[in-house]
């Protein structure tokens, strides 16, 4: 398994002078194993877990926050995979979006937009300047229209790296000659590649170069395409939408195996699919509860999304719902196969609700197939390998950073009750209920104005 290391950019530093912080009484979900660890006491000192174990085994510090934990679960914080965090200027925005993420127990977003404001607050959120969950950022968008030479791909990927980003970003539009130098030069420099399959690259292709993560699974029901097929080299529309109906199932162990053996991981964003091209009505959408933290104009641009992909020339109910059914064999096959998948909805996106949207995610990948506890570690454990950062977070020990959630009902019995939040922490700063529904309530009277 290839592991993008990118611990060093998520250590936050510790609260100065902060009390350490006990939970009491609570049954601990730490993630290494499906287990559950009943009655124990966790605590939490400058920024890490100092120790887990029953009550009455563990000490609480003198001095120390109490959170009773009687009746509650304690798992990891979670990880946004495909986040576009807005740009610095536009402040208002940031702070909702960041708010949400929290308030979802989201510790950790990897941000996808390319915005060099996000260089300096990936630090300001290390260093505890600002309150938010952990950010990892992409350098600008390598795409058809950025980059026009291999010599500018060359350029372009050592200028980002230089910069201190965490990862590049591919968009469509690249050439296959373009694509390689793009790959040779980030594996060269060690700038982990993430992002869409260039179509002129293919998916096989573009595993063997190295990319570090595909997302939204691009060009995966392309892939299973008979290679006799005009479908296999024609254009693959909305990721792979207009070669659904000539794919062929015989060929998913093929692309697990290519994709297993490459080491790349896969963040699925079958919430985006699944918006867009599903068969929920619009209306029925809009009334769901986390709407209300999306701004009007934003939830009618939504709408005219969805509508203008499902009234595209070419498009039918039938080949939408073969093209979602094959992505959810290939992603519970994948995931059987042994490749990692990581937690990512692609949020704010259409009808994406920035943390909202992680949780329905999880929730897709139970209907995929997966067990809650699978899912889960999609957005804990397997998030920790993917970025290098196995044994730093991740799961519930000693040692580990202390980025957790407590929870009101049992997440291993029921993928939804992740949901059921009542408190936050990141990097051992404590948000109870009553400071995250003050924040969802700032969002909520933000948007309405």
């Amino acid at each position: 398994m290839r592991a993008v290391v990118l611990v060093l950019g998520l250590m936050l530093a510790p609260l100065a002078g902060a009390s350490p912080i006990a939970f009491t009484g609570v049954n601990v979900v730490p993630m290494d194993e499906e287990r559950q660890l009943p009655d124990h006491t966790v605590v939490v000192d400058a920024g890490r877990i100092v120790a887990v174990g029953p009550v009455g085994e563990v000490e609480v510090p003198e001095g120390a926050r109490v959170v009773d934990g009687r009746g509650h679960w304690l798992m990891p914080g979670l990880a946004e995979m495909h986040g576009h965090v807005p740009p610095v200027a536009q402040a208002a925005a940031l702070d909702n979006v960041l708010d949400l993420f929290l308030a979802n127990g989201v510790t950790t977003v990897r941000g996808v937009l390319g915005e060099p404001g996000h260089l300096a607050l990936r630090d300001s959120l290390a260093s505890g300047e600002r309150q938010g969950p952990r950010l990892l950022t992409s350098g600008p968008s390598l795409n058809g229209n950025t980059v026009g030479s291999p010599e500018q791909a060359v350029e372009l990927v050592e200028a980002q790296k230089a910069a201190g980003y965490d990862l590049a970003k591919l968009h469509p539009g690249l050439t296959l000659e373009n694509f390689d130098a793009i790959m040779e030069a980030a594996n060269r420099v060690g700038l982990p590649v993430v992002g869409h399959v260039p179509a002129a690259a293919g998916i096989e292709h573009a595993l063997s170069m190295g990319m570090a993560c595909i997302e939204h699974m691009d060009d995966y029901v392309r892939g299973l395409v008979p290679e006799d097929r005009p479908e296999r080299t024609a254009s693959p529309g909305f990721f792979g939408l207009d070669a659904a109906m000539a794919a062929d199932r015989a060929r998913i162990p093929v692309l697990v195996e290519a994709t297993r053996s490459s080491g790349a991981a896969i963040s699925p964003t079958e919430t985006l699919m699944v918006s867009i091209l599903g068969s929920t009505p619009a209306e029925e959408m809009l009334d769901w509860p986390e709407m209300k933290y999306v701004a009007p104009a934003t939830k009618a641009q939504w709408q005219a999304s969805r509508a203008g992909a499902q009234s595209a020339q070419g498009f039918s109910r039938e080949r939408a719902d073969r093209f979602l059914q094959l992505r959810r064999e290939l992603l519970k096959a994948l995931h059987d196969g042994g490749v990692p998948i990581v937690l990512g909805s692609d949020a704010p996106q259409v009808f994406n609700v920035p943390g909202f949207s992680a949780h329905r995610e999880m929730a897709l990948m139970v209907e995929a197939g997966l067990t809650p506890f699978q899912a889960l570690r999609t957005g804990t454990v397997e998030v920790a390998r993917h970025i290098g950062a196995e044994g730093h977070r991740g799961v519930v020990a000693p040692g580990m950073a202390a980025d957790l959630v407590l929870l009101g009902a049992d997440p291993l019995a029921d993928i939804a009750n992740a949901g059921r939040i009542e408190g936050v922490m990141v990097a051992g700063r404590w948000y109870d209920r009553a400071d995250l529904d003050a924040r969802l309530a700032r969002v909520e009277q933000a948007v309405g104005e």
